[in-house]
């Protein structure tokens, strides 16, 4: 469910059930896929050279009903992932938005190049991101406690981390600029193996 879907539930939660009977909650899982997320039908694992960072943010609407406060929260958070995607020398190397636990709460994974790099966007003054901070910081939906703002950074090493797609299109890290996918076969079968050099002789296991 991307933010838009998410945008109308929430709006929909805040007015209740509709005219039609049914509940504020749909499924929109049918809504259909983009023509770029083919599946790959195999067990795939995500390589890159390098460290990278992986950029957990988000928010918590802690009022539904003051709209007021959380909307334009909601509405800049796309606009400033738009403009890093923009710009391929920003340092992002993916986003993707993540929905839940249930509809209070909306973020972004992201993947970047290094710390440096989002540190850099994040103090910018020429983005986005400097001004909507100082207004959600200075501004009733932070006073208020109508809308809580969280976020946690991992900075990865090379050959510290692993991944494994079974049946899936390009996603997470293997989507993201820079990353390689290859077959997770020979010493890439198992978790262990796609972490370390050694071969890993357990069974198979995601």
């Amino acid at each position: 469910m991307g933010l838009s879907d998410w945008l109308g539930r929430l709006v929909a939660s805040v007015r209740g059930p509709d005219q039609r009977g049914g509940t504020a909650e749909r499924d929109t899982a049918a809504a259909g896929t983009d023509d770029d997320e083919v599946v790959r039908h195999q067990r795939v694992h995500a390589d890159r050279d390098g460290d990278f960072v992986v950029f957990h943010i988000g928010m918590r609407v802690n009022a539904l009903w003051k709209v007021h406060r959380w909307l334009p929260i909601a509405l800049v958070a796309p606009r400033m992932v738009r403009d890093l995607e923009a710009d391929p020398d920003s340092g992002l190397l993916g986003s993707r938005t993540v929905v839940g636990p249930g509809l209070r709460n909306v973020g972004f994974v992201q993947y970047w190049r290094s710390f440096e790099a989002l540190r850099a966007y994040a103090r910018d003054s020429d983005r986005l991101h400097v001004e909507a901070w100082r207004e959600y910081t200075q501004g009733p939906a932070n006073t208020e406690g109508a809308v809580g703002i969280w976020h946690e950074t991992y900075l990865v090493t090379e050959g510290t981390y692993e991944t494994v797609y079974n049946n899936m299109p390009p996603f997470g890290l293997a989507a993201s600029d820079g990353a390689d996918v290859a077959p997770a076969t020979g010493r890439h079968e198992t978790a262990t193996g796609r972490v370390s050099e050694r071969a890993d002789e357990d069974p198979p296991a995601p």
